[in-house]
């Protein structure tokens, strides 16, 4: 048996924990028209033997796609994904239910420095959660206020101080 600071010291840091993930769908026609109406966007189905898949865009980061095939079950109660909604939330929330979805919890504030979330159930019945950032201007700056510093006087404008101080004296 290993002690628990050996362990610590092997195991592999990772930059992203998540590197993909993958949301089961009954229709990828259905799921792929909820997701490009709520997002505005343009996802194209691939297919690959038994399995159909629309991905997600994505320029750097965590990708992922709509997944149809075997042992692809949509679910309301597994792992809760979390989809950026990009200081748009509230246009996105607008257009789920007119697409076939359902809003069940509408915009709710985590905090100020972390943003907002909300949940919806999907065209094929997955629970999903959205989250917005933090708005620009209720952020803080994590930066220190600059400090004035007095500009120092050149050593020739230092002498020419004190000898004026001193001649005032005599």
């Amino acid at each position: 048996m290993g002690s628990t600071a050996a362990a610590s010291k092997n195991h592999i840091r990772l930059k992203d924990f998540v590197s993909w993930f993958e949301i089961p769908v009954y229709d990828i026609h259905r799921a792929t028209a909820f997701y490009n109406a709520i997002y505005n966007m343009e996802m194209e189905v691939a297919y690959n033997g038994d399995f159909a898949m629309a991905y997600f865009p994505a320029e750097n980061g965590i990708g992922g796609a709509l997944v149809q095939g075997p042992g692809c079950i949509p679910n309301d109660t597994g792992t809760l994904i979390y989809l950026n909604a990009s200081f748009d939330m509230d246009n996105i929330l607008a257009r789920i239910d007119l697409s076939g979805g359902r809003v069940i919890m509408t915009k709710t504030l985590i905090s100020e420095s972390a943003g907002s979330f909300a949940l919806f159930i999907d065209s094929e019945g997955n629970r999903m959660a959205l989250h917005e950032g933090p708005r620009r201007s209720s952020v803080t700056s994590s930066k220190p206020a600059a400090k004035k510093v007095a500009k120092k006087a050149a050593p020739k404008e230092v002498l020419a101080k004190k000898k004026a101080a001193g001649r005032a004296k005599l």
